[in-house]
């Protein structure tokens, strides 16, 4: 049986075929989601799905584009926000 921590489906089973020949089960961390678009939903390009340990050793240039809502919009959403935005700045000074 194995061990407590290890009966968790948090952890994924793969099977491994060890130097003897046999198959062994071993329990690895799974992969996170990929990032996605708060806006639209589509997976975001440029940004890294990595575990946390691996993102945080990452330098911040490698976590996300160094554009503004980077990481957090894809650049279809925040072309239209951005015009979004101007517009009602526009519209408040007349």
């Amino acid at each position: 049986m194995p061990r407590p921590n290890k009966r968790s489906r948090s952890l994924r089973r793969v099977h491994v075929r060890v130097p003897s020949g046999k198959s062994r089960l071993v329990y690895k961390p799974r992969s996170p989601k990929k990032p996605a678009c708060s806006g639209c939903g589509m997976i975001l390009q440029a940004v890294p799905n990595k575990l946390v340990s691996k993102m945080r050793n990452m330098p911040k240039s490698q976590k996300r584009p160094e554009r503004i809502f980077g990481g957090e919009l894809c650049s279809r959403c925040t072309k239209n926000k951005l015009k979004k935005i101007n517009r009602e700045k526009w519209q408040n000074q007349t």
